[in-house]
């Protein structure tokens, strides 16, 4: 059995939840797992025990990535990842770690370099960089420079499990595409189609609560941390149980472009209106072949025509999602078991 050192990125929620049914099948294994990260991922401290690590955060401006305020706020905290690099450094020793799995986390990731350790990558972020699927024309500077970015982030790992909801051609022989990573709560969902879309946007609400009201349709909304009604519209707030239920009952999905609620939407057939935000390529990417697939349609501002046009394509988005191939997690579990016989 292996004693892993698994770090998580702390920027949203997805990578956390989707570490933790990993990281419970390698203890389930008989693995002995060190968790380290930061952000959103702390919260699984009531799962495990975790070592909090430094994390860069991004600023929102109006629904934008800010960069100038995110480079300059993160430089305030960038001496905590020295302390973390020591920190990691002696706990690897301290607990004989010999292998490092990272969920795009650069500190555990430059670690491995650094000691010789073996490590395996497992995130979506890496589909983009590591094989070769086709990237919107008009976003191509971006594309190149979130490549970049990405090989930066987990450079050198000896293999890359890479989740995605479609298929596509690898560049080299360490990388290897696997389905999206469902929490055990999801995959237990029963779907129905329901009479109301849910969103959930955590940017964005200045204008949209106006833009719905004139729209025929029922909305659930998240992210604006409230409960009331208003008309045609039902504000909640968040909670987890709510969420996956009106989840699971919805008839549609309007959302920014995140990977995770992305692919629980089309396990569970739901047609989604992808907005993504601001200079976050990785979100247009996802969008665009959301939108390529006929899962679901990508816009780029939110409005009255966009919405009723998503809305009255909604059955053939929901004849395209009823060839959409549904898996669990066991396809990742086995590769990363055998991963893991061949480097350890």
């Amino acid at each position: 059995m292996a004693n892993i050192l698994y770090g998580i990125n702390g920027e949203g929620s997805g990578h956390s939840t989707r570490s933790k049914e990993v990281i419970t099948h390698l203890i389930n294994s008989g693995h002995k797992v060190t968790v380290a990260t930061s952000g959103r991922g702390l919260n699984l401290n009531k799962y495990f025990p975790v070592e909090e690590i430094f994390g860069f955060n991004f600023v929102y401006t109006k629904g934008r990535v800010n960069e100038f305020r995110s480079f300059f706020e993160n430089l305030d905290v960038f001496p905590g990842a020295t302390k973390s690099l020591r920190k990691l450094s002696g706990l690897i020793h301290n607990k004989k770690i010999d292998l490092i799995i990272t969920d795009f986390e650069p500190i555990t990731s430059y670690l491995s370099n650094v000691r010789r350790i073996p490590a395996i990558s497992i995130n979506n972020q890496h589909f983009i960089s590591r094989t070769k699927a086709v990237c919107p024309k008009h976003y191509r500077t971006q594309a190149n420079l979130t490549k970049a970015g990405i090989e930066l982030m987990t450079p050198g790992a000896e293999a890359y499990l890479v989740l995605s909801f479609f298929e596509a051609k690898v560049k080299d022989k360490k990388t290897f595409i696997v389905p999206p990573i469902l929490r055990r709560e999801v995959l237990d969902l029963k779907p129905s189609e329901g009479d109301y879309v849910l969103i959930y946007l955590t940017h964005g609400f200045e204008n949209l609560t106006q833009l719905l009201r004139g729209v025929s349709a029922r909305f659930t909304v998240y992210g604006s941390n409230e409960d009331q009604q208003e008309g045609n519209i039902t504000f909640k707030k968040f909670s987890e149980e709510a969420f996956l239920k009106d989840l699971a009952g919805a008839g549609a999905v309007f959302a920014t472009a995140g990977f995770s609620l992305i692919s629980e939407a089309l396990h569970l057939g739901k047609p989604f209106l992808a907005w993504p935000i601001d200079n976050q390529f990785e979100q247009v990417f996802n969008a665009y072949h959301l939108d390529r697939l006929g899962y679901g349609k990508w816009i780029k501002d939110p409005s009255r025509e966009a919405i009723e046009g998503f809305l009255s394509d909604l059955p053939a988005y929901r004849k395209k999602l009823s060839r959409y191939p549904r898996r669990d997690n066991q396809l990742l579990f086995s590769k990363l078991d055998q991963l893991m016989i061949d480097l350890l």
